[in-house]
């Protein structure tokens, strides 16, 4: 092929995807030291991409007619960390001369570089599959995976406005998107968080999404420690900001979770229907709190039984392991 002058990377739809794919980019980065490289991704995860000094810039994507039009004539490479046939065939329609990835959702005849998904991935951090397809592709993946996070300064400044004061403060994070399986029980959250927060003079922020607010209200009326509500008030980036000043984050399996873990926030993550295996927090200061049941990982968003997968994890444990990442 020709040499790479601008090149897009195609990034994951879902924040915990993009921080686990970070390694990946860093690689790429690597392997095209000499290049522009940029970045095309969903408008709720590309303020990701501004704390990440290897990006030289970001698209945001606005559907696939609108995205062909814009990358048309732009880039010599799109590398394409998604899975789907739709992010492979928006390249073709936009020209780009080189375009690779996993020869996935029947889009091997559109990628001009291909590979398959390798058996050994399975079972292993999400790092690895995305590590894999570059090896697959030609491209060195080179030492320990680095999912890391710098918060910009001014993000950091505007989480301690939210937070309003200087704390300490930890927060809990018991919502999920991808459903109810994934969630813990906000009294359990509530009742760890009072401990923790007793226990190291701190204050609690309730972070998530809009239509979590509710779930962190029950939280909030279950504390007694003082409390900040955040669910539906932060952007992206702000979020980003409240989560660099915290001492402490409590959480389910969750975008917020691996945002957290990548800013070096420590953390207690509990796991229930998901796999702990494939998408734990990448990071020394992360632990993950789970019990072994005989239908988890099931994958699925709801439970069809009695949710024993969360029911069985003791609040006791996740205070003791929440303590023992804080202590002095």
């Amino acid at each position: 092929m020709t040499s790479v002058d601008r090149l897009l990377v195609r990034a994951p739809n879902w924040v915990g995807d993009v921080v686990l794919s970070l390694p990946a980019l860093r690689d790429i980065r690597r392997a095209f030291p000499g290049a522009r490289l940029e970045v095309l991704a969903r408008p709720w995860v590309a303020d990701l991409y501004r704390a990440v000094k290897e990006v030289d810039g970001v698209r945001e994507s606005r559907g696939h007619a609108r995205d062909a039009a814009q990358l048309r004539t732009a880039y010599d490479l799109a590398i394409l960390l998604p899975n789907s046939f739709a992010s492979a065939f928006v390249m073709w329609q936009a020209g780009v001369p080189e375009r690779w990835g996993y020869s996935t959702d029947g889009r091997g005849l559109l990628l001009t570089r291909r590979c398959r998904v390798p058996r050994q991935v399975s079972g292993r951090s999400q790092v690895y599959y995305y590590r894999a397809m570059l090896e697959g592709l030609g491209l060195a993946t080179e030492g320990p995976p680095d999912a890391s996070l710098r918060c910009p300064e001014e993000w950091g400044a505007r989480g301690a406005e939210l937070l309003g004061d200087d704390g300490p403060w930890i927060g809990v994070n018991a919502g999920a998107f991808f459903g109810a399986a994934k969630r813990w029980l906000p009294e359990r959250f509530a009742a760890v968080a009072d401990v923790v927060a007793r226990r190291a003079g701190a204050k609690v922020a309730v972070v998530g999404g809009r239509a979590e607010r509710p779930l962190a209200e029950a939280i909030a009326e279950g504390l007694t420690a003082p409390v900040r509500v955040l669910c539906g008030e932060t952007t992206l980036s702000e979020l980003v900001g409240v989560l660099s000043r915290l001492r402490l984050l409590l959480t389910n399996d969750s975008g917020p979770m691996h945002v957290a873990a990548a800013l070096g926030t420590p953390l207690v993550a509990i796991f229930g229907s998901t796999d702990w295996r494939e998408t734990p927090p990448v990071g020394e200061t992360s632990r993950v709190v789970r019990e072994e049941t005989e239908c988890a990982p099931c994958l699925l968003r709801e439970c069809p039984i009695d949710h024993r997968c969360m029911t069985r994890v003791d609040p006791g444990r996740v205070a003791a392991e929440a303590l023992e990442l804080i202590a002095p």
